[in-house]
């Protein structure tokens, strides 16, 4: 994914966006705008396509949060942004700023992270990719196997036949849960490193510049 991937991103409370971030000029947050105007109230996901471009809505207890993105993005990574988003202000802002804040009152605080949660989730696309992917396959293992269980129930099947197959379907789900939970730290692992090699950077620069005033490591002279 390309750092152009994602146009333009808020979160409103109703139809009062509290704070927004783009760094493209267009026509986004109107049409965005329109579209959070007849939205349904009620929590759910909601994908528009316009242009070449998909406008996403994450609408839960009254607050929507929205992301444009280029068609070629997936509803899915679309999604979970905007779940990354939605944790992240909830965690700053919930229950309190949140529910008195003004329109767009919270740009100069929140649009700068919504900035790092959109190359958040363009650094790491594939694996968010991968572990969404384990989720599916966890949640149709399990509908099957629960609709195989009922099935089985009907058909009158003993008791031991039931088990083994409730015990089949707790390995699997079991299996996927490691994947997931492997590429979720892979995904801290690698965050961590980025952030130890952008403050080992820091710190060299702080020492050329403080050895090319002091001529030195003494600057008492």
């Amino acid at each position: 994914m390309s750092q152009e991937s994602f146009i333009y991103s808020f979160v409103a409370r109703g139809i009062m966006i509290l704070a927004e971030y783009t760094e493209f000029t267009g026509n986004f947050p109107a049409i965005a705008a329109q579209c959070l105007k007849r939205l349904p109230s009620t929590n759910n996901k909601f994908t528009y396509n316009c242009d070449h471009h998909t406008f996403n809505f994450l609408v839960e207890d009254g607050y929507a949060y929205c992301v444009v993105a280029k068609d070629s993005v997936g509803k899915q990574i679309s999604i979970a942004f905007l779940e990354r988003v939605k944790a992240d202000f909830r965690k700053r802002y919930g229950g309190g700023k949140a529910d008195t804040a003004i329109a767009k009152s919270l740009n100069k605080e929140f649009g700068p992270i919504m900035k790092e949660h959109m190359k958040y989730i363009i650094d790491h696309a594939e694996e968010i990719e991968k572990l969404l992917k384990v989720k599916a396959q966890v949640s149709e293992v399990k509908s099957i196997m629960l609709e195989n269980i009922d099935k089985a129930i009907d058909r009158g099947e003993n008791l031991t036949v039931l088990v083994d197959k409730t015990e089949t379907l707790r390995s699997q789900a079991q299996d996927y849960k490691n994947k997931g939970t492997q590429l979720r730290r892979k995904l801290w692992y690698q965050n961590m490193k980025i952030k130890l090699v952008v403050f080992g950077i820091l710190l060299l620069l702080i020492l050329v510049i403080w050895l090319s005033i002091c001529h030195g490591f003494d600057c008492t002279n």
